[in-house]
């Protein structure tokens, strides 16, 4: 099993910026793949942002390019979302999830951990 704890959810406004962190326990954390998720009010959950084991390789939905990064930090078991520039449309739950991998890509689809979530809003 593997333990994901998300933080640093809160309120902001369209233009500023958050920085979302999981922290992950149970498990070897570089065996896994972690991306970030949202859920938007009304609407299905969508993946973010996605990274590699190693944290080489990374996967950005259209939507947040050039906005959001994501990170990780193997040494501390963590991972991060930084978001700038923020829109009314990136208000949502975020979860933290992780995938088993046996290779160095980001994954965004079948995961197989979740945490509970954190939630994001955004006012115009």
């Amino acid at each position: 099993q593997v333990q994901l704890v998300e933080s640093g959810g809160g309120s902001v406004q369209a233009g500023g910026s958050l920085r979302l962190s999981c922290a992950a326990s149970g498990r070897t954390f570089t065996d896994y793949a972690l991306g970030w998720f949202r859920s938007p009010p009304g609407k299905e959950r969508e993946p973010v942002a996605a990274i590699s084991r190693s944290g080489g390789n990374s996967y950005y939905v259209d939507s947040v390019k050039g906005r959001f990064t994501i990170s990780r930090d193997n040494a501390k078991n963590t991972v991060h979302l930084q978001m700038n520039s923020m829109k009314p449309e990136d208000t949502a739950v975020y979860f933290c999830a992780a995938k088993h991998s046996a290779y160095d890509v980001p994954h965004y689809y079948g995961m197989d951990y979740w945490g509970k979530g954190t939630l994001v809003t955004v006012s115009s």
